[in-house]
């Protein structure tokens, strides 16, 4: 597909999708609610009162839905398949749609079934973002391939090449595919170190070498030798529609939620939030884990003692492992989890220590086959479920549903000083880490997920992991 095509494929693709929802969704709660008389609905106009029919409305609130959905700019091809604007998008679309239907039949006294309403809307919302979630996951095989990516060519000093190569290389599913860099310097081997991108000396080249190697994109890693007047001529030889310019700033692991750009006298200021700990967030966290550790204690009781009595019968030992680890402000407190390695674990650790390890870091201890875990602990961790009783850890306030792991006394011995970040919030039964490969991360990435995400947390942010942790925790990719 040429590069200039696939935006305009993609956007078409799914707009078709959105609308086989819609109609789906709507026309199906009118049949479902209403019948199939299509009964007629009445309001009072400036002649009198006017009757028009349900499925005239049907069509005219999917004809609403559609254009909300393409003024919020839902299909754009900078927020499909990653992150989270997409989807909070798509929500404020229905929302204001639904807020405009309300105004609408309460100035007009139009009488619409309430049932029909209540049952569309919210139905549709979920629907459209099901969908939009199953375009992602296609999308990300797609982009992981190199297909329906923007073809980038980087421009800047070798170091900023380098950095912003490794975190697109990280992240495909963001669709910038690395093809060539403009460095300032001639680069040792023709390639950015440790990738395999070629490089071109001299970035007065960059449009030149832009099209040699049929690139779309220029992203400017560094101003070091690309001065304002340079940048702007440059965006000026940029085919309007068809070729892009992104300059990307030295800030790197930084949240969307928390940047914000604001034009001040012809410059694209960018304002970068602090991290936000406290207040009414921290306070609808707390609240959101009370209800939800409580409910899930509730629905997974049974489960609870079943695995406790599988465990009690499986080997000699207590039920529950209570191991001391480090929490919110560094303070100690009793990790529970359903036993699932031998009763002398610890007293074996300094034995296997010394032993080649096939998996796990310098500073988390992780072993695939581990000889301590018992028949029973291996399905236990294969699925997690070892770890449920950590719900009444944060029903007491120790621990949190999502948030960085908690880590072992022995582990904050070898931590770097900005490690100990991550004790600003209290660590989760999931997070970042948990849904992002798990005990098969370096420990380098352990801490960048971590420190991220005490940086970046939201409200938002913790549904998107609870429902990725889900599909990890079905996967068992990491898990031992």
């Amino acid at each position: 597909m040429p590069t200039a095509k696939w935006p305009e494929v993609l956007a078409t693709r799914v707009a078709i999708t959105d609308l086989a929802v819609l109609v789906w969704v709507v026309f199906g709660t009118q049949i479902a609610w209403l019948g199939l008389d299509s009964r007629a609905v009445g309001f009072s106009g400036y002649r009198g009162d006017i009757v028009i029919s349900y499925t005239m409305v049907s069509l005219l609130i999917i004809a609403g839905w559609m254009v909300a959905l393409e003024l919020f700019d839902t299909r754009s091809v900078r927020v499909l398949g990653v992150g989270t604007q997409e989807y909070r998008a798509i929500a404020d679309s229905a929302i204001r749609l639904f807020g405009i239907v309300a105004i609408i039949a309460f100035l007009f006294k139009l009488d619409l079934a309430r049932g029909y309403i209540l049952i569309s809307f919210p139905l549709g919302l979920l629907t459209l973002l099901f969908s939009r979630w199953i375009w992602r996951q296609w999308l990300g095989v797609k982009r992981r391939n190199g297909e329906y990516s923007s073809k980038v060519l980087l421009v800047g000093t070798i170091d900023s090449a380098t950095t912003i190569a490794r975190e697109f290389a990280r992240t495909p599913e963001a669709g910038y595919q690395v093809v060539g860099a403009c460095v300032s310097t001639e680069a040792i081997g023709g390639t950015l170190p440790g990738l395999d991108v070629p490089t071109s000396r001299g970035v007065d080249r960059s449009l030149e070498v832009m099209r040699e190697l049929g690139a779309d994109t220029i992203v400017v890693t560094s101003a070091d030798e690309l001065d304002p007047q340079r940048v702007r001529q440059l965006s000026w030889g940029l085919v309007p529609g068809s070729e892009h310019l992104v300059v990307a700033p030295s800030l790197i692991d930084i949240g969307g939620p928390r940047i914000h750009t604001r034009p001040v006298a012809g410059l694209p200021l960018i304002h970068v939030e602090t991290p936000k700990l406290g207040g009414q967030k921290a306070f609808t966290k707390r609240a959101f884990d009370i209800v939800a550790s409580g409910a899930l204690i509730l629905v997974l009781s049974p489960v609870l003692v079943f695995i406790a009595i599988a465990v009690k019968l499986a080997s000699p030992g207590p039920v529950l492992f209570k191991q001391p680890r480090v929490g919110l402000n560094g303070d100690e407190f009793k990790m529970l989890k359903f036993r699932s390695m031998v009763v002398d674990a610890e007293a074996r650790l300094k034995d296997l220590e010394v032993q080649q390890r096939d998996a796990g870091n310098t500073v988390m201890f992780k072993m695939k086959d581990d000889p301590r875990v018992t028949p029973i602990g291996r399905l236990l961790r294969r699925f997690s479920l070892d770890e449920i009783p950590q719900l009444f850890n944060v029903l007491a306030g120790n621990m949190s549903l999502v948030g960085p792991r908690p880590p072992l006394f022995r582990e904050i011995e070898h931590y770097a000083d900005h490690v100990h970040r991550r004790f600003l919030v209290k660590p989760g039964i999931t997070g970042l880490w948990q849904v992002s490969g798990r005990s098969n991360l370096s420990w380098e990435d352990t801490v960048r997920l971590d420190l991220y995400y005490v940086e970046n947390w939201s409200v938002t942010g913790d549904l998107v992991i609870l429902w990725r942790t889900a599909k990890a925790v079905l996967a068992s990719e990491g898990a031992y």
